[in-house]
């Protein structure tokens, strides 16, 4: 919360004024038994105070904004605000004696509402609403209420900067302390509002923190199990291949018997499939970090689509590309998920449909979109198609590894991918690269 480092001020603020306020009450109850000494200290502390709340304010807008738009300009402006008052202060010092006392501090109290008062609330308006745009993304009621008080600081301005205290406001009869205070209890109101609901965004967001920690280490556990696993599969997998191959050459002549060979067909595609397994294993498992370099995105998908040359002839496919900034990105990484994610919607299509394969740049962000026509994802899946070993593939068909691996690599580029449903009834894959 960049408001954070500037609340103190406006909590200076409050403090300071409120106190303001009290001795003016203290002097209207009890003017009549106070000595004029003992008035006079007292007016001139509130002046004093009246005229540090205002500065206050005016610090806190001003700190405000530089925390959101980081402009050297508004340190110097805060230093510029403090010198200012200073010398307002010696100012009234020197001229004091060539006013009676009553004028005097009627004169005052109305220079520093009309200086300080009035640009420090209409400074402290704006840097709310502007704090207001900043945590719209974060928080759309926070924002509301920031922007809320924003406004009340903007009518403030001019019932505390700009009129004169005890003037009655005209068709109301009222006078403008009521206007004021009104102003104020909003302020402090929507105020707390806005805090109160970031308070409550930021348990929930601790709490978030705290599943994704508990989500890394298992996948962590996880990740260290399939690698134990693989290794282990891995050397029997080899050794029954291998006679496999030793009982062909052996016995090829003899095992002329269709049933014999079909059978021995299928133990050749269950090694494979367990070969692959273990394969997608232990890339699951390897987390160590890549490589990138900086280069385009477009000719590593026309690579991918190359690859896929014969699987992409049974289906209708549009690609349309834009010129694209370079992005740090590897090759073979990115190469290995774009193929997966097309071949995915090739079965998704059946051999029937329409793939269309975009490239384009928005804003810093360079995206890729493979859309296709096929089935759709049932929206109860579509938030675990990255989980590992989830799959909607008939059995023999996947490993339910593939999208979390091209997740695993896509983060590691700084990037995200998404897979959502489509108008067509088909699913959109979307990766976004950042622009260095």
């Amino acid at each position: 919360m960049k408001i954070s480092k500037s609340l103190w001020l406006l909590s200076l603020f409050g403090f300071t004024h409120g106190s303001h306020e009290w001795i003016q009450l203290f002097l209207l109850s009890t003017r009549l038994q106070c000595a004029h000494g003992e008035i006079y200290a007292n007016e001139i502390f509130a002046l004093i105070l009246v005229g540090l709340s205002f500065l206050f304010l005016l610090l806190f807008g001003l700190s405000l904004i530089f925390s959101i738009k980081k402009k050297k300009y508004l340190n110097w402006l805060k230093l510029l605000s403090i010198i200012l008052f200073i010398l307002m202060l010696l100012y009234f010092v020197k001229f004091e004696s060539q006013y009676n006392r009553l004028n005097f501090f009627i004169i005052a109290n109305n220079i520093f509402r009309k200086t300080f008062g009035f640009a420090g609330s209409l400074v402290a308006s704006y840097g709310l609403i502007l704090y207001s745009k900043e945590v719209k993304k974060i928080s759309l009621p926070a924002s509301k209420y920031f922007l809320y008080a924003g406004i009340g600081f903007y009518f403030y301005s001019f019932f505390a900067g700009l009129i004169p205290s005890h003037t009655k406001i005209p068709l109301f009869s009222i006078p403008v302390e009521f206007f004021r205070g009104i102003c104020a209890v909003l302020i402090t109101y929507f105020l707390f509002k806005a805090l109160n609901i970031f308070d409550i965004h930021t348990r929930k967001k601790l709490e978030q923190q705290l599943q994704n920690q508990a989500q890394s280490e298992k996948m962590v556990s996880l990740g260290l199990l399939s690698a134990g696993v693989a290794h282990e599969i891995n050397s029997p997998l080899t050794n029954a291949s291998l006679n496999m191959q030793m009982l062909r050459s052996q016995f090829n002549a003899s095992l002329n018997d269709e049933k014999i060979q079909k059978k021995l067909a299928a133990i050749d595609r269950n090694i494979d499939r367990a070969s692959m397994i273990a394969k997608d294993l232990l890339q699951f498992s390897q987390t160590q970090e890549i490589k990138l370099f900086p280069m385009d995105a477009n000719p590593v998908l026309k690579s991918a689509m190359s690859q896929l040359k014969d699987e992409l002839s049974t289906v209708k496919v549009l690609f349309e590309s834009e010129d694209l900034p370079e992005v740090a990105l590897n090759a073979a990484k990115l190469e290995q998920v774009f193929v997966n994610v097309i071949n995915n919607s090739i079965e998704a299509v059946e051999g029937k449909g329409e793939l269309i394969i975009k490239t384009k740049q928005i804003k810093s962000n360079v995206y890729i979109v493979i859309s296709d026509d096929g089935t759709g994802i049932p929206k109860k899946n579509l938030l675990k198609v990255f989980d590992p070993f989830f799959t909607t593939k008939e059995i023999n068909k996947g490993t339910g590894l593939g999208l979390s691996i091209c997740h695993g690599i896509i983060e590691q580029h700084g990037g995200t991918i998404t897979l959502m449903n489509n108008k067509r009834g088909g699913v959109d894959t979307i990766i976004k690269l950042p622009v260095p």
